[in-house]
């Protein structure tokens, strides 16, 4: 029973991911209007559905390379699954695109050291894996980014208006990251529920994830997905800088390539780090388009948060949850009232998909707010 609670729990927090990375695909495709909201959400969720069935070299890294599986039990596992849920969560609700990957990072290791101890910890795999790309990725990206919106608008644009062409090229590379979002996001909740069963003694050490467990884990992400994360959507397309065709184009595909390579090498990186430094450096890359330093500053401290936050929050949910059923049982009960606490707050001030509508132009001679004669 306990490692059905944990399982479904691992999914409960994929869709937290799902909707709390949309921004990461689509922020940008909504923000210049290359696709309506609700369509980009929609072709976002089918290719993080196809991504996920792509690939499981970031799952292997997650189930057996970041903590030590035969030292842990299910109920540890749940506690960092309830810190990672609880800190998408929050910063979902704030409108802050942190990253699911850390909570999720974050509040294993919390529960693992506090309940099995640091020796359960596998540190260098966390800082080769985890932390270097965490930092060098949305370096990267923005570098990329930077270089490739400068190109495109000293030698295409150039001063034109940007063209159908490139809304056109903002669908493909929006999609393209969807697909590459789903080849990383999805693995490492399919990591986790791999941990879980290997630490049940229900697969063996260094298993591949079951067909079962990718079939639900991209199911859930793509249901999450779908649901839209309108909040952070805001924040990433609206935010940051003021975004066009052509810088949404090169800031996307910029992502995209980074978030490829790293699954491909087993680096279970941050996709909201890597989309968001994109976008700043599309920002950079283009003279008339102004940074917005303090909101990324905001982000910037968010992320250094997600890791201890979601680690302090797993290791208290972690050792109550590993006292006995009572515990799992009370560790839940308080994670699923945080979760209805938080979107019954987020109901007073709601952001959806009208949020982005833009508005009808002003006929000529008419004041705002006023009807023409």
């Amino acid at each position: 029973m306990l490692v059905v609670i944990v399982v479904v729990t691992a999914l409960v927090f994929d869709f937290t991911n799902g909707f709390h990375d949309t921004a990461n695909s689509m922020a940008t495709s909504i923000a210049t209007g290359a696709l309506r909201p609700r369509v980009a959400v929609a072709i976002s969720a089918v290719l993080n559905l196809v991504g996920a069935f792509l690939s499981v070299e970031v799952a292997k890294t997650i189930s057996s390379g970041l903590v030590d599986d035969t030292k842990i039990g299910p109920s540890i596992v749940f506690g960092g699954l309830i810190g990672a849920i609880v800190w998408n969560l929050v910063t979902w609700f704030v409108g802050l695109p942190s990253s699911s990957s850390h909570a999720l990072f974050g509040g294993l290791i919390g529960a693992t050291w506090v309940s099995a101890g640091a020796g359960s910890v596998h540190f260098g795999k966390i800082v080769e894996k985890v932390l270097v790309p965490a930092a060098a990725s949305p370096v990267i990206a923005g570098l990329v980014a930077m270089v490739a919106t400068y190109l495109v608008y000293r030698f295409l644009v150039r001063g034109r208006p940007a063209t159908r062409g490139f809304k056109v090229g903002q669908i493909v590379s929006a999609s393209l990251v969807s697909l590459a979002h789903g080849t990383n996001d999805a693995q490492k909740t399919m990591g986790v529920i791999t941990l879980t069963l290997v630490s049940a003694g229900s697969l063996p050490s260094g298993a591949s994830p079951p067909v079962w467990v990718i079939v639900s884990a991209a199911c859930a992400l793509a249901a999450g997905t779908y649901l839209g994360g309108w909040r952070i959507t805001h924040t990433l397309g609206k935010g940051l800088t003021d975004i066009e065709g052509p810088q949404g184009f090169a800031a996307q595909t910029s992502s995209a390539l980074v978030i490829l390579i790293s699954s491909r090498l087993g680096f279970p990186l941050s996709t909201t780090h890597v989309c968001s430094g994109g976008i700043v450096g599309s920002g950079v890359g283009r003279r008339e388009a102004p940074v917005r330093w303090r909101m990324a500053g905001r982000m910037v401290v968010a992320w250094l948060f997600t890791l201890p936050a979601a680690a302090i929050v797993g290791a208290i949910s972690g050792k109550i949850a590993s006292l006995g059923n009572a515990g799992t049982i009370s560790v839940g009960v308080v994670g699923l009232g945080v979760g209805i606490g938080i979107y019954v707050l987020s109901r007073r001030n709601p952001v959806g998909a009208h949020s982005f509508q833009v508005p009808e132009p002003t006929p000529a001679g008419t004041e705002p707010g006023r009807l023409a004669a």
